[in-house]
């Protein structure tokens, strides 16, 4: 004969202290709670809002140049540690965590146009209007020693831009022509040019560290593989591209900013249309950033905003703007996927927090739950309606909105333009609709 006995365990509803909340047991059984989902809408909508309730993303401002800074770098082996160069030639190395300057120096003597870090963070190199690459210790000098370049080269060439491959010993800059370089060496290993029109900027992929990726004047975007006497591939856009970035997770995938106030994200097996045409702003973008999750995108732009987008969606999650920002010239995304700094004309750098209502400091083991179990229903019940007019709601500026309004009546102009000349063509004689490509790429090598 089989006897069941109940138990209970005491560690299931005893405290264990006397401000230690209640353990109450609870039946998942879905027949026992018929109203689940009515409370959990409920309880979705209080999260959207509290969301929106505590965005607050503005962390800080770093001051200390006296122009505009050009261009920001971070660290590669350092969460905290970020360069930025300025118009008048000055370099500032910044400490994020306690928001002082480490170190400045006077790099060139005009424009500052690049900066880089080598893969182990311990040197940075800079580039100028002055034709020349530097390269400089990351650590003070000693009392009484003065700040001198460990190494300087005179190019022959005018450069624009400096990158270091993450995985080898060597480095390109690009300008009228774009060069590899050695660090044991004073001249250039190898020089790459397609057309005549000067390299802006430039990439390494972090995945495939051979390859190299830039932009030029004349709308194209060219890619190199250092290791062959030539380019690998070419493509030119409508439209001239600001800057280019690669994903960090995956190898074939790259975004662009561009002058005509999008983003496009492509893959490089099949450039001939963009997987994702990212918009929202309204100006030419000039700098972008990847997430390190490569899940998310950052970008600056004329229009005085920074956007963050997802890979994968055409509109962004938020906009990040203040009274006194001027023409973003730079962003970057820290290493560690919460902040994202971004530099401007009127000499500040800016921290922002990457999700606008996250706590900082430590969570408790209770919060971080409520947190995720928050997010989740935001996943959950995204598309109702009244949960996604809240999530997407932003306050912008009025000249963003009149540019919006602009943008999309101009749009709805063309379309209606195409349905006009459609209906009102000769039987047979109708223009056939343009792949969603030619808007894009106007030719691929």
């Amino acid at each position: 004969m089989k006897v069941k006995v109940l138990t209970r365990n005491p560690d299931e509803y005893l405290r264990e202290t006397t401000r230690d909340i209640h353990k109450v047991p609870r039946n998942y059984d879905p027949k026992l709670h018929p109203l689940e989902a009515p409370r959990e809408y409920t309880r979705a909508l209080n999260a959207v809002k509290l969301d929106r309730v505590f965005a607050k993303p503005f962390i800080g401002s770093l001051d200390g140049h006296t122009e505009g800074i050009s261009v920001l770098c971070k660290r590669p082996k350092s969460l905290s540690t970020v360069a930025s160069g300025a118009f008048d030639g000055e370099v500032r190395l910044w400490d994020l965590t306690t928001r002082r300057c480490l170190k400045h120096l006077q790099a060139h003597e005009n424009f500052v146009r690049g900066i880089a870090f080598t893969s182990d963070g311990e040197r940075f190199a800079t580039v100028g209007d002055d034709k020349t690459i530097k390269f400089w210790k990351v650590s003070s000098p000693n009392v009484g020693e003065e700040e001198r370049p460990l190494k300087t080269i005179v190019s022959k060439v005018i450069l624009t831009g400096i990158a270091f491959s993450p995985k080898i010993e060597k480095y390109a800059t690009c300008g009228e022509i774009c060069q590899i370089w050695e660090e044991t060496r004073n001249e250039p290993v190898r020089s790459f040019s397609w057309g005549k029109d000067s390299v802006d900027t430039l990439a390494f992929n972090p995945i495939e560290p051979h390859i190299l990726g830039t932009s030029s004047q004349n709308r194209s975007i060219t890619f190199y593989d250092i290791r062959e006497a030539g380019p690998i591939k070419q493509m030119t856009l409508q439209m001239r591209t600001n800057q280019l970035a690669w994903n960090p997770m995956e190898s074939t995938t790259y975004t662009v900013a561009n002058e005509d106030f999008c983003l496009y994200t492509f893959d490089m097996r099949f450039m001939t249309s963009a997987v994702t045409i990212h918009k929202g702003h309204t100006s030419a973008v000039t700098c972008l950033d990847y997430a390190p999750t490569g899940q998310e995108i950052v970008s600056g732009s004329y229009d005085r905003t920074l956007r963050i987008f997802q890979r994968n969606k055409k509109f962004s999650r938020d906009v990040y703007h203040t009274k006194r920002m001027q023409r973003i010239t730079d962003v970057v995304w820290s290493s560690d996927n919460k902040y994202i700094i971004n530099s401007s004309d009127e000499m500040n750098l800016r921290i922002w927090k990457a999700k606008a209502s996250e706590k900082l400091g430590v969570l408790r083991p209770r919060e971080k739950r409520a947190l995720n179990y928050n997010e989740a229903l935001l996943n959950k019940f995204e598309l109702f309606p009244e949960i996604r007019s809240i999530n997407r709601h932003r306050h912008v500026p009025k000249y963003i909105q009149s540019m919006t309004k602009k943008i999309k009546m101009n749009y709805n102009k063309e379309k209606r333009k195409e349905a006009n000349r459609r209906a009102h063509s000769k039987p047979g004689t109708e223009p056939e609709s343009r792949p969603k490509s030619d808007f894009i790429v106007s030719n691929i090598e």
